[in-house]
């Protein structure tokens, strides 16, 4: 393997662990006030458990992100309806935690191509960051296959769950830049570009809060919304200068922790690589996989996501819609 390869798959496999070392990292302080994970640990800080989470234990936003991989891997590509019921598997397992909104739309018995939608008929918003918590693994198999796929890919994928179109749009922002940071390039500075092949009638409010000026507290709504989440990892990521720091200042915002520091560290990840991640945040990290008793840890999850990066290099893009 060479330099460019070596280094190509040290930034996929930082992405994934990255973002379920956040998701994990996050758990205990998940609706807590600002400033506590700084308070508990005022030096290096360590895996703790809290909120009823073990040290290291991912959330739904992980088992979701690996299932949505898994998916990819067995249909070659994506296949909507396949991933629909997997994810639908999953929610019957009995997870220890699910998003509200994505409980609904899998637990409602409609078929893959309805539930999304007709939810955000009823309800009127569907923004929720259950969208970008799992992107991580479609964003690495379709990276490969550049800015149209990737984009096209997240929009799908997130329909599956969410019927926004902003959910949609954040999805595939978040799918470019870390295409871009895979690539070895940085994500701050892609964001112009990358608004420019968002739907136009998302684009003012994306542009908002991804802006090189803006801070957390200009958010007009809690980081448990798409908007907010994803404006406050790309804060963490331009303000802080490492892993350990960006995660440690999204966790510190507060609120949605879990899910704010999966999508940080998930971009943080792919932009200084996993040799970057913490050992003491690598080796407690575990994910229990509902349905059934499997845990993945740090070989598995490397594995996944080197199976994901050679999957999407074989271009298989497509598949059932």
């Amino acid at each position: 393997m060479g330099r460019r390869e070596t280094e190509r798959r040290e930034r996929v496999v930082g992405a994934v662990l990255g973002s379920a070392v956040g998701d994990a990292l996050g758990a205990p302080f998940e609706f807590g006030p600002a400033g506590a994970f700084g308070a508990r640990f005022p030096g290096p800080a360590a895996m703790c458990g809290g909120g009823g989470w073990e040290p290291g234990e991912a959330t739904d936003d992980t088992q979701m992100a690996v299932h949505l991989g898994e998916s990819l891997l067995a249909a070659g590509g994506l296949d909507l309806p396949e991933m629909f019921e997997r994810f639908r598997g999953w929610a019957a397992g009995d997870p220890k935690d699910i998003g509200i909104q994505t409980e609904i739309v899998l637990g409602g018995g409609l078929p893959w191509d309805l539930a999304a939608a007709l939810h955000f008929q009823v309800e009127g918003r569907s923004a929720g960051n259950g969208a970008l918590m799992r992107a991580v693994t479609g964003a690495v198999w379709f990276a490969p296959q550049g800015r149209a796929a990737t984009m096209a890919a997240a929009r799908r994928i997130t329909a599956l769950t969410h019927g926004d179109g902003a959910a949609w749009e954040g999805t595939a922002i978040l799918h470019e830049l870390l295409r871009v940071a895979l690539d070895g390039g940085d994500p701050s500075a892609a964001v112009p570009e990358t608004l420019a092949h968002v739907r136009e009638e998302h684009r003012e409010r994306w542009a908002r809060v991804l802006d090189a000026h803006w801070r957390p507290e200009q958010a007009t709504e809690g980081n448990g919304a798409v908007w907010a989440c994803l404006g406050s990892a790309l804060w963490a990521l331009r303000t802080t200068g490492g892993f350990p720091d960006a995660l440690r200042a999204v966790i510190d915002l507060g609120g949605d922790t879990d899910t704010t520091a999966a999508v940080t560290g998930g971009l943080a990840g792919a932009v200084y690589g996993a040799g970057a991640i913490p050992d003491a945040w690598l080796e407690p990290l575990h994910v229990p996989l509902p349905p059934g008793e499997r845990v993945l840890r740090v070989r598995e999850l490397t594995e996944l996501a080197v199976r994901l990066d050679e999957g999407g290099r074989g271009g298989h893009g497509g598949g059932g819609s």
